[in-house]
This record gives structure tokens, C-alpha cells and sequence, in this order.
């Protein structure tokens, strides 16, 4: 996942490259992540069966090397349809790994230290995610072209890795065979009540994170005036402080109680920082600040959320909640931007924050009511 997430450089910068390489509007940039995430619908939907029926190894290993060509193939589109295409194309080969890593870290781990695990999980991503926005904010001064090469190597990098160093857990294929046929009638992720109300919760929230990578960008370049670099440098400010703190966090937070209560603090301290554009004045000093308290809602909630839906899952049915959890934030990574520039474009940046801030205070309340549910 380090390796991997090394190369997080296309995403991140894919609306700036779209506007300014390109000459694309913001309005057809949303379209095209949008696309992004239609096409991480469909790829941890068929990702998360396949998790179930051949196991999270080969998932992994398939969706790594796939993707990784596309992303290479995407740096030589140039026109809007390729790119629209190439944008679907790569978001459903890449996205299939989501629901098999989520698997392959319950595989690997125990109850006691699960939430841990995934913390651990997210430490490799967002180190790699540091160096990756670090670098690709460089790069993106000296050719945008750069940044779909690194993505993609590195991702067949992390496949080449996962092949050679990771062996085929023994046994995998037989243990779901089995777990299939002693699995209850109509145990399904699908027909979890309370999940489900926990997944629109989610997409509510991601809806508002992801704007993170898409659209503020975009706010940092016109309205702020930042350069590539100190928007990549912002970026990395993120990964390196979710690098050195949140472990040392959830260490001391986990089983104290319940992941929904932690959930709901995150979850309002994210609308929180894109609040502040609109209360305060600044540039650089102003993206920072924000920043950090963004980063801070961000630890406070997603390593729970993974608590949360392990938590309801089983392994003849784990890849169904891996997949449906993946698929709502899909579901945002569709909305964010395509909403998100369509907002910006005829309302203006200050609407949309406020709209966004409104959006995390509904999502945390409803939060707290799913706890006092769940609690029944």
C-alpha cells in the first residue's frame, strides 16, 4: 500500500489538469470525476463478488496491474470523450482492489486488534499519499504528463511486490467454499437495516470529503492563488500528520466506545473546515489551518467506520460489506465533484461551503441516531 499510494498523483490533480492542461471547464472536470466514481460503483460492486467467490488475492493482484496500465494509457488521451472513457475505464479496473484490501486486512488481523490494523493500513496510504502529493505538486509544474506514468508504475510496483513478497494465503479458496455452504439463508449485506442507513450516512459524508480532491483544488488555484506546489505541499500536510498521530490515537480511543460516537465528531469537524473559508480571511495560512482540522475529522472517522462495518460482517459474506461500504463512497465521489462544480459554478465557492457544512451537521446527527438505534 505504501508503494502504491506513492503514486496517488493523478487523482488529486486530475481536475487542475482538465481546467488548465486541457481547457476544460470546471463543469466538464466534475463530469469527468464524476465518471471516476460511476466507475468505482461498478468496479467494488464487481470487486467485492469477486472477493467472495475467487478470494481477495487475486482480486488485488489484478485490479493492481490493470489499473496501473490504465493510468499510463489515461496521460495520452487528450480529447473529452477519451478522457470520459478513459476515466470509467480505469476507476472500474483500479476501484475492484478497494473491497478485496478491505478483506485481505480482516484476513490478516484479529478481533482485538482489528480497528488498529486498519489504522495501520491507512498510516502505509497516507505516508504514501504525503510523498505522492509532495512530488506530484512538482511534477504537475514541470509536466503533467509525469504524473500518469508514476501512478501507474507504481501501481504495478505494489503488484509486482504483492506477488513476490506476499504469498497465497493456503487454504483461502477451500475456507470460502466452505463458509459459502454453512452461511445462513438470506445473510446479506443488502438486507442489514441498520448497515444500510450506515452506508447513506457515509456517502452523505464522503460527499463532503471529497470535495477535499476535487473542487478545492480548484478554490486553492483561482480563488487563493496557490501554486501546484503549495497545493501539494497541503496535501502532504494531510498524509504526514494522519502519518505520525493517528495510530498513537486510535491506540488510546479504541474500545472506549462506540465507533458511531467517535464517528459523529469527525464527521462535523469536516464541515467545520470548509466553514472557515467563509469566516475567515487568508490565503495559504487560511488552506492550512483548514487543513489540519480536516485532517483531524478525517482520523476521528474512517478508521471507525471500517470498525463499524467489519463489525456486522462475517467472512462468507465480508466482501458484500466491503463492496457496499466501497460503493458509497463511489456513489460520493460521483456527487462531489459533478454537484460540487455544478454549485460552485452558479452559486460561487462561499454557497457551496455552507452547503457542505449544513450537509456534515445532518450526516452527524444522524450518526447519533443511528448509535441510539443500534443501541436498542
Amino acid at each position: 500500500m505504501l508503494i502504491n499510494r506513492s503514486g496517488t498523483m493523478v487523482v488529486p490533480f486530475m481536475t487542475m489538469y482538465a481546467t488548465h492542461e486541457l481547457g476544460f471547464t470546471i463543469v466538464e472536470a466534475g463530469i469527468i470525476m464524476g465518471l471516476f466514481g460511476l466507475g468505482a460503483i461498478v468496479g467494488t460492486f464487481i470487486g467485492g463478488r469477486l472477493t467472495d467467490s475467487i478470494g481477495f488475492y487475486n482480486v488485488q493482484l489484478v485490479a493492481l496491474l490493470g489499473g496501473g496500465m490504465m493510468f499510463i494509457v489515461l496521460g495520452f488521451l487528450k480529447t473529452y470523450p477519451s478522457v470520459c472513457i478513459g476515466m470509467f475505464a480505469l476507476s472500474t479496473i483500479n476501484e475492484a482492489f478497494r473491497p478485496a484490501n478491505s478483506t485481505a486486512i480482516a484476513y490478516y488481523s484479529q478481533p482485538e486488534n482489528r480497528t488498529r490494523s486498519y489504522s495501520l493500513n491507512r498510516l502505509a496510504i497516507n505516508l504514501g499519499w504525503a510523498f505522492g502529493g509532495t512530488i506530484g505538486g512538482f511534477l504537475a509544474e514541470v509536466n503533467y504528463h509525469l504524473l500518469f506514468w508514476v501512478d501507474g508504475i507504481t501501481n504495478i510496483s505494489a503488484a509486482c511486490l504483492l506477488l513476490f513478497v506476499l504469498p497465497f494465503p493456503k487454504g483461502l479458496l477451500e475456507n470460502i467454499r466452505a463458509t459459502k455452504e454453512k452461511a445462513p439463508s438470506g445473510a446479506s449485506a443488502y438486507r442489514d437495516n441498520n448497515y444500510l442507513w450506515f452506508v447513506l450516512l457515509t456517502v452523505l459524508f464522503a460527499f463532503c470529503f471529497f470535495h477535499m480532491f476535487t473542487i478545492l483544488p480548484v478554490y486553492y488555484r483561482q480563488q487563493l492563488h496557490l501554486t501546484e506546489s503549495m497545493i501539494g505541499i497541503l496535501m502532504a500536510v494531510n498524509g504526514l500528520l494522519i502519518a505520525l498521530t493517528e495510530m498513537v490515537l486510535i491506540h488510546n480511543l479504541d474500545g472506549r466506545r462506540s465507533p458511531l460516537w467517535f464517528i459523529k465528531y469527525g464527521v462535523l469537524l469536516v464541515g467545520v473546515s470548509y466553514a472557515l473559508f467563509n469566516l475567515l480571511e487568508g490565503q495559504f495560512l487560511l488552506a492550512l489551518i483548514a487543513m489540519l482540522i480536516i485532517t483531524i475529522g478525517e482520523m476521528l472517522s474512517m478508521p471507525f467506520m471500517n470498525t463499524y462495518w467489519i463489525s456486522r460482517s462475517h467472512e462468507h459474506n465480508r466482501g458484500q460489506y466491503a463492496a457496499l461500504y466501497s460503493m458509497g463512497w463511489a456513489a460520493a465521489q460521483i456527487l462531489a465533484p459533478s454537484v460540487g462544480g455544478f454549485v460552485a459554478d452558479k452559486y460561487g465557492f462561499a454557497f457551496l461551503w455552507w452547503m457542505i457544512f449544513a450537509i456534515t451537521v445532518l450526516a452527524s446527527l444522524g450518526y447519533v441516531a443511528l448509535n441510539r438505534r443500534s443501541a436498542i
